[in-house]
């Protein structure tokens, strides 16, 4: 594939114009293996590794290069291609580090279309939808919710209402990579060079997804462990891959858990049905809990809202001020060291001329 094959355009080349004058070539992350990437230059794959300048000025692992990904790149010599810079993201899937650390985890870059695929088994969940869409609001691609699956469910029709319902003006669509639907539902969504991303939980079937539209039995799929549909992981890197009608798919590992980093902006569209209603309360301030004259709350009353929603949207709103007080705590905590380093500079520089007798 050539570069615009591989999803090339102006965005990416105005940013890259500053690398190019250095002799720096563009290549696109397409596959992410510890710390070591594979890179297509439009001519053929490489293998490449990030430079150690680019080491020293990373912010974070949140900037180094993933999947889809474009990179300012040293060509071969010998050795791996050298990284030099990451271009700036038009879009992202990131969530929150497993554990205490208080970073981003991204998991896949520049991408248009973000496919958050749910089994309709026994680990269906409207909440984790819920999850789901709010952190790829915050990423800026469109979602496209996929209930894959659909033969399992002999009450779909209801499923995708309730599904509808939790995903105010996002496309809900059904599938069955196993079955007879197959994943024709998903064609209207897979347009040539540009990037489609497969997200959701272990065992929901993305990788059988993958090879029907593939064509082949390219990504290793597994049955799910237990009767509950929880799976095991059998993808372990993410790749992007190219389709027969040239769109571009990147496939990512099934995630146990997923802990949001985003803005309250971003769950406010994931529940833009609550916002609406909030509009009609009372009190501008109204926290729908016992204040009169709240929409929200009459709404429940009425059945117009399922009071599960609500307790949803309090529940992760809750989340989101937590992890803005940890990132705030954090950006303070850097802010005092970069002043003490400063400092003790200072203090070693002026030592140092004592010393010249300056």
């Amino acid at each position: 594939m050539n570069l615009i094959d591989l999803g090339w355009n102006e965005y990416f080349k105005e940013r890259f114009a500053p690398y190019g004058e250095r002799g720096l070539v563009p290549a696109r992350v397409v596959k992410q293996q510890r710390d070591r990437s594979v890179l297509d230059g439009g001519g053929g794959e490489w293998v490449g590794e990030v430079s150690g300048r680019f080491r020293h000025e990373a912010g974070g692992p949140a900037d180094y290069p993933v999947a889809g990904d474009w990179a300012a790149v040293e060509p071969p010599r010998g050795g791996p291609a050298l990284i030099q810079a990451v271009l700036p993201r038009r879009s992202v899937f990131k969530r929150k580090a497993a554990g205490d650390a208080v970073e981003a985890q991204v998991a896949a870059a520049n991408i248009d279309t973000v496919f958050l695929v749910t089994g309709l088994d026994g680990d269906f969940s409207l909440r984790r939808i819920e999850r789901y869409l709010t952190a790829a609001w915050d990423g800026g691609a469109s979602p496209v919710v996929v209930l894959n699956k659909a033969d399992l469910r002999d009450d779909l029709a209801a499923v995708v209402l309730d599904v509808e319902r939790v995903a105010p003006g996002t496309p809900v669509v059904t599938t069955s990579a196993l079955g007879e639907e197959g994943v024709d539902a998903l064609r209207p969504y897979l347009v040539p060079r540009t990037t489609v991303a497969l997200l959701g939980s272990s065992g929901v079937g993305k990788s059988t997804l993958i090879n029907r539209l593939l064509g082949e039995d390219r990504q290793r799929t597994a049955p799910t462990i237990d009767a509950e549909g929880r799976g095991r992981h059998t993808t372990t890197e993410r790749e992007l891959v190219a389709l027969p009608d040239g769109t571009l798919l990147i496939d990512t590992p099934g995630m146990r858990e997923l802990q949001l980093w985003a803005d309250e902006a971003s769950l406010d569209r994931s529940f833009e049905d609550i916002g609406r209603l909030a509009a009609d309360c009372r009190f501008a301030d109204c926290r729908h809990a016992d204040e009169p004259g709240c929409a929200v709350r009459a709404a429940i009353a009425s059945g117009a809202l399922d009071a599960a929603r609500l307790e949803s949207w309090f529940k992760l709103a809750k989340e989101l001020r937590y992890l803005s007080l940890k990132q705030d705590v954090r950006a303070r905590r850097e802010s005092e060291r970069a002043f003490g380093r400063r400092v003790a500079n200072y203090l070693k520089n002026v030592y140092k001329d004592k010393r010249g007798g300056y």
